[in-house]
């Protein structure tokens, strides 16, 4: 395994890039020691699975969703006592 200095790495980064294109393995070091991988960029052509029912029985809305407690609510109104809001 050949390690490329982050400088080297800087000088001839489009020989490096053909080089992990056509397959070969580029790692980039600092200080001798391995930090990154070059590899190319897998495009992902498949269309995604869209449409309704695609979550179903995988998410859940509770019960009180739609209830507002009355201490929230006051402090939205501005009506909170003092010992009620938050510092």
């Amino acid at each position: 395994m050949q390690i490329t200095n982050i400088s080297e790495a800087k000088a001839s980064l489009s020989t490096l890039i053909e080089k992990a294109l056509r397959g070969e393995e580029v790692i980039i070091g600092k200080a001798g020691k391995p930090v990154v991988r070059l590899i190319p960029f897998d495009f992902e052509s498949s269309p995604r699975q869209l449409g309704a029912g695609n979550w179903h029985g995988q998410i859940w809305i509770a019960e009180d969703f739609d209830e507002l407690p009355e201490d929230i609510l006051r402090r939205f109104t501005g009506e909170a006592d003092e010992d009620e809001s938050v510092a």
